[in-house]
């Protein structure tokens, strides 16, 4: 397993594979920021503070951490799967070229195939490409329920609603004083809507927060029908993803209430576990087997 990034997500990971969470994958190498992709592929072979999740469980200790790579070519000679987990510059940056040299592909960064050119890089037919791209369900679950329903039709309806704290949805193109606005909210204060629109939209203003967004409009299979709702609430200690779901075969609705990342309050603490779960179900004799 080849990694990219190491901040809240990445090092979660990147312990937890060093002390054999997932028996089967071993941790090859880690590209952090300030590293760039070499120029070829190798060959293919203050709201109030939010309660924290626990650490990922201990497990037996595992080899000493390998070194950090200098760059893509020496992270894709350790690796057979790649995780991308250092956000959407990160995914346009590295993922042709993963995929390009035969490694799959694991994208934590959902919300970065809300640009239409990289989506279409990044998933053309398999002849032109020899890796796999790979969704990481990240913070969200009942996404196996989405796409099966999708496949009998069109959805008629699909919302998602996400509450989370102020202070998390602040972002840099906003004004002053919206920022201050959100900054200053306080317990008792009414819940602010901070966006309403569709999936694309959401993921491409606010890039740290709406992976999920983006995540459930490509299980639907149609990005720009799935609204969305970015909700600041003071009160809020956990992230809540409400998801409503209408289409020929009925209508679901689930709900998800994750504490927030300890190291990263705009990140739920589901993500790192999910990412592990998702590379467990790449290694022979560990994914999820039934009697």
């Amino acid at each position: 397993m080849g990694l990219i990034g190491h901040g809240a997500i990445g090092s979660s990971v990147a312990d937890a594979l060093r002390r054999g969470v997932v028996p089967g994958a071993v941790l090859g190498g880690v590209l952090t920021r300030g590293h760039t992709a070499a120029t070829a592929a190798p060959a293919a072979t203050a709201a109030p503070a939010a309660p924290t999740a626990p650490a990922t469980p201990a497990a037996p200790a595992a080899p000493s951490a390998p070194a950090r790579v200098r760059d893509l070519r020496e992270l894709l000679a350790s690796a057979d799967v790649v995780v991308e987990a250092a956000g959407q510059r990160a995914l346009r940056e590295h993922g042709p070229a993963v995929l390009a040299a035969g490694r799959d592909l694991l994208a934590v960064s959902v919300g970065a195939l809300a640009d239409e050119a990289l989506f279409r890089e990044l998933t053309r037919p398999a002849a032109a490409r020899s890796g796999r791209l790979l969704i990481c369900p990240g913070a969200l679950g009942g996404l196996d329920a989405v796409r099966a329903a999708a496949l009998a039709g069109p959805p008629a309806t699909v919302r998602l609603t996400s509450t989370k704290a102020p202070a998390s949805l602040v972002q840099p193109w906003m004004d002053g004083a919206t920022a201050d606005r959100l900054r200053s909210l306080r317990p008792g204060d009414e819940p602010v809507t901070v966006f309403d629109g569709d999936a694309r939209e959401a993921a491409t203003r606010f890039p740290r927060n709406a992976n999920v967004a983006a995540t459930l409009a490509l299980a639907a299979g149609d990005r720009a029908d799935v609204r969305v709702r970015l909700v600041a609430a003071p009160d809020a200690r956990l992230t809540r993803h409400v998801v409503e779901f209408a289409g020929p075969l009925g209508e679901y609705r689930f709900e998800l209430a994750n504490l927030p990342d300890p190291a990263n309050p705009a990140t739920s603490a589901l993500v790192a576990p999910a990412v592990l779960r998702s590379l467990a179900d790449l290694v022979p004799g560990v994914a999820w087997l039934v009697a």
